[in-house]
């Protein structure tokens, strides 16, 4: 017989999270810092977390002056021996811990033909086993009761591949198959696992490309909103993922890109009205 979930109390408010913790992983800068704001600004106080702990103090003094908390503590997910440390802190300070966002990740952009042995482990043990292995150490603490909500970060190569990103596509889309794995696995313990899948936004990581007019023009004519990410375009459906509006909702890829998953391409010149 499946085990009972046990309920919290729902707010009034369904996209309100006073009272509850989340984890935000790979915040020292970027879409990470950009969803520990939203996750504070609807109520929720934090634990964020970067390979490099001083990093983080900008942030922390940045979340604390909103009246939330926030917990700096240090993280490496390709070692899990750090993730485990970094759970346990975490909820030895806190008590309870009912968010976890997954974004800790890297990329490494070549060719195929030169992707080394190295450049794979790196991306694919940071992205995919750091995504696995945070999120199993999380949910022992959730299971016991009966709640949790887990949010990993995806991206648009979660289900499109793209040249010169072959380690990141497989990584990515790796994210959005165990997302399914484990909402399956662990519905049964009232935690949803679902999986945030951003389009092309303009991060740390992809500045380079945004420095390319004609890149960017193409890009834009490829999304039927006309214009790339801007990082509020994602705060409504993390704190939507992370809050009991999405009580039902679980194992699912949520994707944030403006429509270029729809397939559209670029109009030739006599097809432009």
């Amino acid at each position: 017989n499946p085990i009972p979930i046990k309920r919290q109390k729902m707010s009034d408010n369904l996209f309100d999270l006073s009272g509850k913790v989340a984890i935000v992983t790979g915040a020292s800068r970027g879409l990470g810092q950009y969803f520990g704001r939203a996750l504070a600004t609807a109520g929720s106080d934090l634990v964020i977390t970067s390979r490099r702990l001083e990093t983080l103090a900008p942030f922390q003094k940045e979340i604390e002056s909103m009246g939330r908390r926030a917990l700096p503590l240090q993280l490496d997910v390709r070692d899990f021996d750090s993730i485990q440390q970094m759970v346990e802190a975490a909820w030895r300070h806190y008590g309870q811990i009912e968010i976890l966002v997954n974004n800790a990740g890297c990329n490494v952009r070549k060719p195929s033909v030169e992707v080394t042995w190295d450049d794979w482990n790196l991306v694919l043990d940071t992205n995919l086993r750091g995504t696995f292995f945070v999120a199993q150490a999380m949910a022992r603490k959730m299971i016991p009761r009966r709640y949790g909500k887990i949010i990993n970060i995806g991206s648009v190569t979660s289900v499109f591949g793209y040249a010169g990103l072959a380690p990141y596509c497989a990584s990515r889309g790796g994210v959005k198959q165990l997302t399914m794995s484990l909402a399956d696995d662990w519905g049964k313990f009232g935690i949803t696992v679902n999986c945030l899948a951003p389009g092309w936004f303009k991060t740390a990581q992809t500045r380079v490309l945004y420095e390319d007019k004609t890149w960017v023009d193409y890009l834009v004519d490829r999304i039927p909103l006309k214009r790339p990410g801007a990082p509020r375009d994602l705060d409504g459906a993390l704190v939507f993922l992370a809050s009991d509006a999405a009580e039902y909702v679980t194992g699912q890829t949520l994707l944030i890109d403006g429509g270029i998953t729809t397939g559209s391409t670029r109009a030739l010149p006599a097809q432009k009205r």
